[in-house]
């Protein structure tokens, strides 16, 4: 265990380095900061932090720099999270209430944390899987092609042709629809196959076959693969970091091109608590130079996607844990609400 001196030091090491960009040395942390020892001692601490892999030395100049293990400390340790001042949470509040659906809300959510936190952003589209059932709407296009329109809790709307097996009339139509929604509207996803598998006992024998077919691509719906989507920007603000790669940023740029690694990244979507995954954390060795700060969002305080934002290890991590926590909130809101 390190003594709280040292602690101390790790502290001041990263909060000016992330700073200045710049290794740090002992003279300048006896100057900057009231750590109240010499500068013989704080390099002692800083021996004894480099001995211990908190801190390195990137060459031959007196400075140090914290490693992925000091900057892990750091967060679990030492960082708390830097709350949104009142105008800032007026602003995110002011941004996100204008989106006019889903798709909006996305977009506009992807950009706010790109400005906020300086960092690429990432915003997983609300899951299917963990969402709940708002209304099943069935219209008619010709007497044996029906559109299904799925509309769920989060505001998400998935639309599907259906051709019926034989003509299927507007008073047809309307029963389904209505026997549909008062077996699933309200309900988990999850629940739905087990309360609609009886439900074409009820009809005449000649309305079955699409009954059946309209249930079919219901099912289908619920449990497609496409539901992990996810949207991504700011990726130019990497561009002001290029220092902070070792060698370049190229492979970062191609990871975040694989949006099945960035939903790994992003972690489970049920899990709604917040995540800081540091360098060589990131089992993606093209991210092995970047973090990754992530929480769940949704409605009803259980979290049905994650959004995050990836940039260097070299980051302002209560800062950006903060803002990422506050425009979680704000999304979860905004889906409580529509």
């Amino acid at each position: 265990m390190l003594s709280e001196r040292r602690l101390q030091v790790l502290r001041a090491i990263v909060q000016d380095y992330v700073g200045t960009e710049e290794p740090v040395g002992s003279k300048a942390l006896t100057e900057r900061h009231n750590l109240g020892v010499s500068p013989a001692t704080v390099r002692n601490d800083m021996a004894a932090l480099e001995d211990e892999g908190f801190i390195a030395q990137p060459h031959t100049s007196a400075g140090r720099i914290p490693t992925d293990k000091g900057y892990r400390l750091f967060v679990d340790k030492l960082a708390g999270v830097k709350p949104m001042t009142p105008p800032e949470r007026r602003a995110i509040q002011n941004f996100l209430d204008g989106a006019v659906d889903l798709d909006d809300v996305v977009a506009r959510t992807v950009r706010l944390l790109a400005q906020l936190t300086r960092q690429v952003a990432v915003v997983q589209y609300p899951s299917l899987t963990r969402s709940t059932v708002r209304h099943v709407e069935l219209l008619s296009l010709a007497p044996a092609r029906v559109m299904l329109v799925l509309i769920t809790d989060t505001g998400r709307v998935e639309q599907r042709m259906i051709d019926c097996p034989a003509p299927f009339g507007e008073a047809s139509l309307a029963d389904l629809r209505a026997r549909l929604n008062s077996r699933v509207a309200g309900r988990r996803f999850t629940d739905v196959p087990r309360l609609v598998e009886d439900l074409p006992e009820g009809f005449d024998l000649e309305d079955r076959g699409t009954v059946s077919a309209v249930l079919s691509t219901l099912l289908e719906t619920l449990v497609e693969e496409n539901e992990e989507r996810l949207m991504i920007g700011g990726t130019a603000n990497l561009t002001r970091f290029g220092h902070d790669f070792p060698l370049t940023i190229r492979p970062v740029l191609e990871a975040l091109e694989e949006h099945v690694v960035l939903l790994k990244l992003l972690g489970e979507a049920g899990d709604s608590g917040m995540t800081v995954r540091i360098g060589h954390e990131n089992a993606y060795e093209g991210l092995n130079s970047t973090s990754v700060v992530s929480v769940g969002y949704g409605s009803g305080g259980e979290a049905v996607a994650k959004l995050g934002v990836v940039g260097p290890t070299r980051m302002d991590y209560p800062g950006t844990m903060g803002a990422v926590r506050a425009v979680a909130r704000y999304v979860g809101q905004i889906l409580a609400e529509s």
